[in-house]
């Protein structure tokens, strides 16, 4: 149903003429790395809630798009008559509840269970705050479609429906901003109580969400035009993450992925500084005026690339890589004492130890050849 939705899609947003392709990207990457996750999510633990969430989402996301599309090619461009136009408008607002489930996939990651009792208070206030935006939203909506007075944005969205009184912001709105703020609070001091497997889940959850604001806030400062899009993108980053803490896939990978992303940041951001300054200060400064300034800040910044590089993986990795840290250490010190080691059997010794304490291995053979 999600793929016949996202097919419908590409020939509705043609009709209202806002068919391009970072808009439409921006708003299927997302639905279509949901609905896999959802799928394989489903399929391997049909048990855990997280994947139907995931799927729901999907599916009435792409409700509110092809709907809101369809709406306003009847509404907007003069065909009024069409059919199900008045049911299209309906539609729409579906988006609300789309994030709705999308926001309890946080609260509910990675096992699906309620983390306690208390917190079910918490969920039916929810459901009672959601339920009454959706009733608030409709009764625009329906009075609309009674009235035949149906103004819509670009979106599809009755425009009366936008304007919010001020007693609804103070006891709807946020509230509901608070709860979602609570969902993202509870996962962090889960993460600050959590050991090994259950930590390891969370950092790809909190990676997953660092990559969207990140890449979010990125684009927002390079391309403010496009930011919307590049999110909308960027968003994808979520359910991926989720997928491979919930089902485990590589899931020590973590640490790995966290130290080479900060550490190649770190490079880049001092090396594109080292690059700005040097020539800043070969043109402003010194008044040279000809490409051999860019040229040596260029050399200069390629030639620190692998010495930066090198210092600052070691210190990302002494604070979030310690595994490998500590492993690179030992085999430091092993090659130190190599030097100066004599006996076979002490070294053949150490080495066992050395490589059991490093890569924790479930057997160790060493054999070695001797010559008289």
């Amino acid at each position: 149903m999600v793929l016949a939705l996202v097919a419908a899609s590409v020939p509705l947003a043609g009709l209202v003429r806002q068919l391009t392709v970072p808009v439409e990207a921006a708003a299927v990457i997302p639905v279509l790395a949901c609905a896999a996750i959802g799928v394989v999510i489903g399929r391997h633990q049909p048990g855990n809630p997280v994947g139907w969430l995931l799927l729901g989402f999907t599916l009435l996301e792409m409700l509110s798009i092809d709907a809101g599309y369809y709406a306003v090619f009847c509404y907007s461009h003069g065909h009024p008559e069409w059919w199900f136009a008045p049911v299209a408008v309906l539609l729409v607002p579906l988006w609300a509840a789309a994030a709705a489930l999308f926001s309890l996939v946080f609260l509910l990651f990675p096992d699906g269970r309620v983390p306690s009792r208390r917190w079910w208070w918490v969920l039916w206030a929810y459901a009672g705050l959601v339920a009454c935006y959706l009733a608030f939203s409709y009764a625009g909506t329906i009075a609309a479609v009674a009235g035949r007075h149906i103004r819509l944005d670009s979106a599809g969205d009755v425009l009366s429906t936008q304007h919010f009184p001020v007693w609804f912001v103070a006891l709807v709105l946020i509230p509901i901003s608070v709860i979602w703020l609570s969902f993202g609070a509870h996962q962090l001091l889960s993460w600050r109580r959590a050991a090994d497997e259950r930590r390891q889940q969370l950092k790809w959850l909190a990676s997953g969400v660092v990559v969207t604001l990140g890449v979010g806030a990125v684009a927002s400062s390079l391309v403010p035009g496009a930011a919307g899009q590049v999110l909308g993108m960027a968003i994808a980053a979520l359910p991926v993450s989720i997928g491979v803490g919930i089902l485990k896939y590589r899931l020590y990978e973590i640490d790995r992925i966290i130290s080479r992303t900060l550490a190649y940041a770190i490079v880049t951001g001092l090396l594109v500084g080292v690059y700005a300054g040097l020539v800043l200060l070969a043109t402003q400064v010194l008044r040279v005026r000809t490409p051999v300034a860019v040229a040596a800040a260029t050399l200069a910044a390629a030639a620190l690339f692998n010495p930066v590089r090198q210092r600052v993986q070691q210190a990302v990795d002494r604070r979030f890589n310690r595994a490998r840290y500590d492993a690179d250490q030992m085999v430091a010190a092993f090659a130190a004492r190599l030097k100066d080691a004599v006996d076979l059997d002490s070294v053949r010794n150490d080495l066992a130890g050395v490589v059991s304490r490093a890569l924790e291995p479930a057997h160790v053979s060493v054999w070695m050849s001797r010559r008289d």
